[in-house]
């Protein structure tokens, strides 16, 4: 593994936070926005006055979001970026900080060889300190979510290993521009598909509401981890840079541009640098519906592998939102990918990117659902993929303490290009799906209990370390978690 590119990645998210506190600072003297201000810029969600912070939450906090759309400010996130839009921010009342502390079991079987034979069981144990912190000025905003920790398990082939996760947003908006900035990165002990699904293991702050918003990167941008087959710890690390520039009060245009990472600490899995950047147009239809045409390129590179892809995609946009009730987004456009070492005689392929994401929410949950198809890294298995993903997600209240969740996810994962005369061309298929109850227990403690399933369906056979001599494998956990979360603490 290459550390240096590792700490490189965690130095400049490092300084980015820096830079962005630093600049925010500068901007503290408020700013009355003009009258001439495209309507999009003057719904900013910072432009609220202090008031005293209020109490903690459990996970599923839903009551504000179809009972009272008044709490939430519309959500600003253009449709040709790299970022997903969301039901819209809540409204920012006062800056302020939380730490927390959580502590998780898992409870897991061993991996199912194609006879169906299980070594047994083995538990993994986590033990992290988390942060939530949320600053915003006049014209600007920060959010951050942080976990840190290390995971302990009892099986001697998964052993010990630290645990982050972190997710990181700047955003400005200053007369006609909208400026984000983006990073998330993990360290997890797993592939990060599925990983923690039906509790908040797998997502980085606090949990609930005093977990600020932040936009996350869409479909296809962040390094793809959807293979089961990888094994052992791995690093990524995504950071998105995009700035829409308003031409009137129905059009604007946006770019932006990614860098991802995703490597391994143990051999045989396939590290992997990918880079994007795009150029997309936004007219607003209504004040709902918006559609858009964007240009998109992409490139992917293997670590110690001389074969790397590139893509150009061009594909047209449609969005809805419904500020706390409903955020709609569909692309689709033909996507073109070139190889830098020919597979056989095969250089070039043409194939369709598609993606579509929907959250909904109702009186007392949310559903939400994602498909992406197209050209991925490869999930540290294969030097590049295309890719089909299917999520769905549900949550809901069911009386005032307690909530349940379900979680299902679908990854099947092919070669770019199909090699004629080849002995194989191989897929994996991986299945994962979550049940979970949760509650608070006391205004600062929270809990959660879950049931995860996974499946993985290797042809014509895995070849990564990981998989040893299987085809297929299911495996299941059981998962316990506790969170403690003081009241937060107001910033000046």
């Amino acid at each position: 593994m290459n550390y240096r590119n590792v700490r490189y990645g965690i130095f400049f998210s490092a300084l980015l936070f820096l830079l962005g506190t630093h600049t925010l600072c500068a901007q503290e003297e408020p700013q009355q926005p003009q009258s001439q201000e495209p309507e999009q810029l003057q719904n900013n969600p910072s432009d609220s006055t202090p008031k005293p912070a209020g109490q903690s939450f459990p996970s599923f906090d839903l009551g504000s979001l179809p009972g009272n759309p008044d709490n939430l400010q519309p959500d600003y996130t253009p449709l040709t970026g790299m970022l997903n839009a969301g039901l819209g921010f809540p409204e920012i009342k006062h800056s302020y900080w939380v730490p927390g502390i959580q502590f998780s079991s898992s409870v897991q079987s061993s991996q199912y060889n194609s006879s169906g034979n299980t070594s047994g069981w083995y538990a993994t144990n986590y033990a992290l300190g988390n942060l939530s912190l949320l600053e915003a000025w006049n014209r600007s905003q920060l959010a951050l979510n942080y976990s840190v920790g290390g995971a302990f398990s009892t099986s001697s082939s998964q052993g010990s290993s630290a645990y982050q996760q972190l997710a990181f947003a700047q955003s400005f908006l200053l007369n006609r521009w909208i400026v984000q900035i983006v990073d998330e990165f993990s360290q997890l002990p797993q592939s990060a598909f599925g990983f923690g699904a039906g509790t908040s293991l797998g997502v980085p702050g606090v949990p609930g509401s005093l977990g600020p918003t932040t936009p996350g990167v869409g479909g296809g941008y962040v390094p793809n981890q959807t293979v089961f087959a990888g094994y052992g710890t791995r690093y990524s690390n995504t950071i998105v840079v995009q700035a829409t520039y308003q031409l009137s009060r129905r059009s604007s245009i946006t770019a932006s541009g990614a860098y991802g990472i995703l490597r391994f600490v143990e051999p045989g899995n396939i590290d992997t640098n990918s880079v994007f950047g795009s150029l997309g147009y936004n007219y607003t239809l209504t004040k709902k519906d918006t559609i858009g045409l964007f240009y998109q390129f992409g490139g992917y590179h293997f670590i110690g592998n001389a074969q790397a892809y590139g893509s150009h995609t061009v594909s047209a946009a449609y969005g809805r939102k419904i500020t706390g009730r409903m955020a709609l987004s569909l692309y689709g456009g033909p996507q073109f990918t070139s190889t830098r070492v020919p597979v056989g005689t095969t250089s070039t392929t043409l194939n369709f990117y598609t993606n579509a994401s929907l959250s909904y929410a109702f009186e007392k949950g949310t559903i939400s659902g994602s498909y992406l198809h197209g050209l991925t890294n490869g999930s540290g298995v294969l030097t590049g993929s295309i890719l089909d993903e299917v999520t769905f997600a549900a949550a809901r209240k069911l009386n005032r303490l307690w909530s349940a969740s379900a979680n299902v996810g679908f990854a099947h994962n092919r070669t770019v290009i199909n090699s004629a005369g080849t002995a194989s061309n191989p897929t994996y298929n991986s299945w994962f799906a979550a049940a979970s109850v949760s509650r608070p227990i006391g205004r600062d403690f929270w809990f959660s209990l879950a049931y995860s399933p996974y499946f993985g369906k290797n042809n014509p056979g895995c070849s990564v370390p990981g998989c040893g001599t299987s085809s297929s494998y299911v495996t299941q956990a059981v998962t316990v978690n506790f969170q403690w979360h003081p009241r937060p603490f107001v910033l000046p």
